[in-house]
Parts: structure tokens; C-alpha cells; sequence
């Protein structure tokens, strides 16, 4: 559903006030673009719920700060990856393997990419895969090729070096390539 820039406005203001139905319409309006963004980052369905409902609860605390003339999905997306991160890191039990010269070369994976070879997957198939990886493998794969962060970003976000987040990419990578082959496979 999509809204004119005066009504979400005048939505956001009623968040600002603390109201209510202000707050369920944009949860309303937000919950099934938001929901698969916290699906890339966690290990279960009530998990992602749980993350969703984490960063609403951020939303509506920090809604006095969003810019009016700024995309408001982009800067609630914002928060819910934020927070998604912040997920992450409390439950890190996975150390990050720091060893930039395990990084493999990539192009193994672009030939992943080509669209003919994996089409009889669906979307659920690959998001299995990428749920399936380690905490560590997922994250930075969610990161970088989900949300487009570059890996100094993501070793800021996650107080790694930037070789970790390099080598956890191409192992998630070479994870993901093997995993949704062995599916095909079963087809």
C-alpha cells in the first residue's frame, strides 16, 4: 500500500504523539517489506519476528528523529538492520575467522550467478541456504550483498578487520554455491 507524502506525515506525527492507531498503521504498512530483511539475518521464523519487533519498538522511539523529507522506508530499513546487527552481536557465539589468506578466489561464484543454472530454485530455497549459514557467514553475506555495505562498513558495524569480513564473505559464498548446487541436484 502506498501512501501520499501528506498522509504519512500526518501518520508520522501521530507516532511522534505516541498514538496508537498511528503506530499500527505504519506497523501495518511496514511488517511484510520488513519482515524478509530480518529473515536474511536469523536463524528462525520467530526469531526474525522477535527482530522485527525489536526495531519497530526503535522506530517509534527514535521517530522524532526522522527527517520529513527523507525516504521513511529507507529510514526505518535502516533501523531494522540495525538492529538486526545489534541481534547479532548480542548473540555472537561464533568467533569470525581472521585469516585474509584463506579468501578464495570469486569467480567460482559468478558463475553461480548465472541465471539459468539455478532457475529451478525458488526464493524460499535460497533464503534456507543463507539461514543455514553460520551466524558469522550470514551476517556478512546479509551485509554485503543484501544491503550493499562495503567491507570497511561491515567491519566497522561488527568490530571486525576488514580481511575478516572479506574471508567470511567468500566462505559464505562458496557455502551458499554449494548448498543450492546439492539442492538442484535433488530436483
Amino acid at each position: 500500500m502506498k501512501l501520499e507524502q501528506r498522509e504519512l506525515e500526518r501518520i508520522v506525527d501521530g507516532c511522534k504523539a505516541k498514538n496508537r492507531a498511528s503506530q499500527q498503521k505504519i506497523y501495518e504498512l511496514l511488517y511484510s517489506k520488513m519482515l524478509p530483511v530480518c529473515y536474511r539475518y536469523a536463524r528462525s521464523t520467530d526469531e526474525a519476528k522477535d527482530m522485527l519487533q525489536d526495531g519497530f519498538i526503535k522506530v517509534f522511539e527514535k521517530i522524532e528523529q526522522y527527517n520529513v523529507g527523507g525516504s521513511f522506508e529507507g529510514w526505518v530499513r535502516r533501523i531494522i538492520v540495525n538492529t538486526a546487527i545489534d541481534a547479532y552481536r548480542k548473540n555472537k557465539k561464533e568467533v569470525f575467522i581472521d585469516d585474509e589468506s584463506r579468501i578464495k578466489d570469486n569467480s567460482d561464484w559468478e558463475d553461480m550467478e548465472s541465471e539459468s543454472e539455478y532457475a529451478g530454485l525458488s526464493i524460499n530455497d535460497i533464503v534456507e541456504a543463507m539461514q543455514s549459514l553460520s551466524p558469522a557467514y550470514q551476517t556478512v553475506f546479509n551485509l554485503y550483498v543484501m544491503e550493499g555495505y562495503t567491507h570497511q562498513e561491515i567491519a566497522d558495524e561488527l568490530e571486525i578487520n576488514i580481511g575478516t569480513s572479506k574471508s567470511n564473505l567468500a566462505k559464505a559464498k562458496a557455502n551458499m554455491k554449494t548448498m543450492l548446487t546439492d539442492k538442484l541436484n535433488r530436483l
